[in-house]
């Protein structure tokens, strides 16, 4: 699955593909292998994925010169929350990557979502938030 997102200070209303995205996260590591994850990557633009592989391998089998931030998030989403989900996982990667917004306010936002099983999304997305490793 492909889903796209426009964020800006005013009001989007184009309805259509990002061709030459400025950022692309990877959720499914097996992607990696199957899709060109990278294609029309801005050369400023940052790829964040999930995966078990060192950084330098991944970058290196993608043929990129891109900023890269990696981390395990099906790891940490099975040791924390006992469940293979990745998304608030990857969030937390996605924000130490490309700080668009402070981590803290993710707080209350997913007590409100996530209920009584708020603290370990709130692990889940810290722990992947310290554990990813950027590299040029």
């Amino acid at each position: 699955m492909v889903a796209f997102c426009r964020i800006d200070d005013k009001p989007i209303k184009i309805r259509a593909n990002i061709h030459e995205p400025d950022l692309v996260v990877v959720l499914d590591a097996s992607l990696l292998k199957i899709v060109n994850v990278a294609a029309g990557l801005k050369p400023n633009g940052i790829l964040i994925t999930n995966t078990k592989e060192a950084p330098e391998k991944v970058k290196e089998a993608l043929k990129i010169n891109n900023k890269l931030a990696a981390v395990d998030a099906t790891k940490i989403a099975m040791e924390v929350l006992g469940l293979p989900i990745t998304n608030t996982t990857m969030l937390g990667s996605l924000i130490r990557a490309w700080e668009i917004v402070k981590k803290e306010s993710f707080l209350h936002p997913f007590q409100e979502r996530f209920g009584r099983v708020a603290a370990k999304n709130i692990s889940a997305f810290e722990r992947a938030y310290q554990d990813t490793v950027l590299i040029q």
